[in-house]
């Protein structure tokens, strides 16, 4: 695998990421427990799809077939789309999707902050500015799963019941395979094995804190990275596609 091809799905991971996660938590607006956790999940939101866009416009020019941002969000079939499994998962109740949030910023915010080493400038400007959004996000599930946590023993059982859930999807954020040594060798990437430690320190102090359990080692979900993933994808592309596949090109 050539370096170009390489930079280019590992773009599309990472955007996907971003843009599949805001997707969901756009699923909030207007329904959120409380007014300020409505604007909040919306502001999220548009944080993690202003990255995906960013990164999106990188992928294409990165590939070199002339696809636009929009091509790549809206145009690609469920297999082509490389997000980890864990941010496609449904939102379910508000404990369900802090935890799920939770669990990537905590592996977000070191990955960007780990990225801003990288010899690539473009990671370099996008990493800066996701950084600072990253730190909010984490503080921000942070404190609301302390809260259900350490808080009924309504709130407890449903946020013990999402972590234990939501478990078995952290691990694809750490796999590695040739898209990654590539870009590791050539310093553009960081190794996720170093995010790793950090995020188990940040996962383990939170949960300690809340009064929750780290779940027992179990399987390991994956192929999220390769285009296999949950039946909950297609749903969430068919609404997310809608407009762009039933009028093609559509401006306004």
């Amino acid at each position: 695998m050539d370096q170009q091809e390489a930079l280019t799905t590992y773009l599309l991971r990472r955007a996907d990421d971003v843009l599949i996660l805001g997707h969901r938590l756009s699923e909030w607006c207007g329904h959120g427990p409380v007014l300020e956790e409505d604007i909040a999940l919306t502001n999220r939101a548009l944080d993690h799809i202003g990255e995906a866009r960013n990164l999106f416009q990188y992928a294409g020019v990165v590939e070199g077939k002339e696809r636009s941002e929009d091509d790549l969000a809206y145009l690609r079939n469920e297999r082509q789309y490389l997000n980890a499994k864990l941010v496609e998962q449904p939102n379910g109740d508000y404990a369900h999707t802090i935890v799920r949030s939770f669990f990537f910023d905590a592996y977000h915010l070191p990955f960007a902050e780990a990225l801003l080493k990288s010899v690539d400038p473009h990671l370099v400007g996008i990493a800066a500015k996701t950084v600072k959004e990253a730190a909010y996000h984490l503080r921000h599930s942070s404190e609301w799963l302390i809260r259900f946590g350490d808080g009924t023993e309504e709130s407890h059982r449903r946020a013990q019941a999402a972590v234990d859930a939501l478990w078995t999807f952290t691990g694809e954020f750490f796999a590695t395979d040739a898209v990654d040594e590539v870009l590791i060798k050539a310093g553009i990437a960081p190794d996720p094995a170093a995010i790793r430690s950090t995020w188990e320190m940040v996962v383990d102090r939170v949960l300690g804190e809340a009064g929750l359990e780290r779940p027992a080692p179990m399987h390991m979900a994956s192929g999220g990275r390769t285009g296999h993933h949950t039946e909950h994808l297609g749903h969430l592309l068919s609404e997310m596609q809608y407009l762009q596949r039933t009028h093609p090109g559509a401006s306004w």
